[in-house]
């Protein structure tokens, strides 16, 4: 893969475990943390979200789903 893709793929991941230890995030929360433009970050939680990791319950907060992820370090 190239480099910019496994960045890509590394941040969704760090991404992902963000909102699944912190809970209900928002979305400025999320450009706060990782310090990335919101409409990357959007981005990033379209990817989470078809894949059904994430929801977002109300516009702008973001949670994880119940679906059952492994993840490898």
């Amino acid at each position: 893969m190239k480099p910019t893709t496994d960045r890509m793929l590394i941040r969704i991941k760090d991404m992902y475990k963000y909102i699944l230890e912190n809970g209900t995030v928002t979305t400025q929360d999320l450009v706060d943390e990782f310090g990335i433009t919101p409409r990357t970050i959007q981005r990033d939680l379209n990817v989470l979200a078809f894949n059904d990791l994430v929801t977002s319950p109300t516009r702008g907060k973001w949670t994880t789903t119940q679906r059952k992820v492994k993840m490898t370090s």
